[in-house]
């Protein structure tokens, strides 16, 4: 995210790099609300991975275990190294119950933070995987998310490798290999997925796995040019800010759908792209229903509780669930809204 970025310096240089379509940051804080209707609709019901199952790729379309379209809609999980706090099974479970998500995504942060992942793996994977067996407990599905802005294949390949083997016969998981690319080539960021592929493939040859594209999950016209080839449930990710990116973005997003790219937007929200500024109703709705109409899956931005607009909760959440509406920033209030509308299915 960008204000994470930001410190690093790293926003003006992408504004250079990227004149057409700006990069996208990562911006790294009683009684229980009665759970909406919707959610209670849905709990009546089998689970949401029960009833789904094993997903894979038609074309650019996700599909579930018969064959059908999916849209698959919920929230991202902070950096585990900077607010680990939020990643346990209980607040996994509320915002499957509450916000009606139908997927989290736990996004394991690779080289910032004292528990990144590079300085306390053991930390990391603990805490990645109590969002993984939350999200089987509560049946929704779960992007186990490699949070980074660089290559690091030999980490990646332990991880992943460690991830797989024991959870790769869960038709729950989705694996994204590449969180956010920046200045890495799409020939490098290829070469390093296809490798990191492999080493999924040989514990799970079916579940979804997620890459990225060059300057933040922008370039998806570089993948579309030149895909990974001989794989099968393959997507791309795209990630806006909808302050931010605007009409350029989805064009060029469109392009690479009619190419025959699929796309996954794992990561967005309603303000600019480091994180903060005020939200763009109007532009987050355009969003919202550009998605909807492709029938593309999104991810929303963020479980944390920085004083930063991206941040969908205040410092007196709690680390388990059961937020009130007061818990809850206005980005908070939105995105809840958006998921009990459009995650009820019939």
């Amino acid at each position: 995210m960008q204000s994470l970025r930001r410190t690093l310096a790293l926003a003006a240089l992408g504004a250079v790099l990227l004149p057409a379509v700006a990069q996208p940051s990562e911006p790294a804080d009683a009684a229980p609300l009665a759970p909406p209707a919707s959610a209670t609709a849905v709990a009546k019901k089998p689970g949401f991975v029960r009833r789904h199952g094993q997903l894979s790729v038609k074309g650019t379309q996700l599909v579930d275990k018969k064959g059908e379209p999916i849209v698959l809609r919920g929230l991202s999980f902070g950096w585990h190294s900077l607010w680990p706090r939020f990643y346990n099974e209980q607040a996994v479970q509320w915002l499957q119950r509450d916000f009606n998500c139908n997927v989290v995504r736990a996004a394991m942060g690779i080289e910032v933070g004292n528990r990144s992942y590079q300085k306390d793996p053991a930390f990391s994977v603990e805490r990645t995987t109590a969002v993984i067996d939350g999200a089987i407990k509560a049946n929704v599905y779960v992007i186990v998310d490699w949070h980074s802005h660089n290559i690091n294949l030999a980490e990646a390949k332990a991880f992943f490798g460690e991830i797989s083997k024991k959870y790769g016969k869960r038709p729950n998981i989705i694996y994204e290999v590449f969180n956010e690319p920046d200045y890495e080539t799409w020939d490098e960021v290829k070469a390093y997925a296809e490798e990191v592929i492999k080493v999924i493939r040989q514990n799970d040859p079916d579940n979804v796995i997620l890459v990225g594209s060059p300057h933040w999950d922008q370039d998806v016209n570089l993948p579309a040019a030149n895909p990974i080839r001989n794989q099968q449930n393959l997507m791309y990710t795209m990630h806006f800010y909808a302050a931010t990116h605007q009409k350029a973005l989805r064009d060029r997003t469109d392009e690479a759908l009619k190419s025959g790219l699929p796309i996954f937007i794992s990561e967005s929200a309603g303000m600019e792209a480091t994180g903060d500024g005020p939200l763009n109703y109007a532009a987050w709705q355009e969003y919202i229903d550009w998605m909807e109409a492709h029938r593309l899956s999104w991810v929303t931005w963020s479980v944390s509780d920085k004083d930063e607009t991206c941040s969908i909760l205040k410092k007196t959440a709690s680390d388990t669930g059961n937020w009130k509406d007061e818990d809850l920033k206005e980005s908070g209030l939105k995105v809840r809204e958006y998921l009990r509308k459009y995650n009820v299915e019939k």
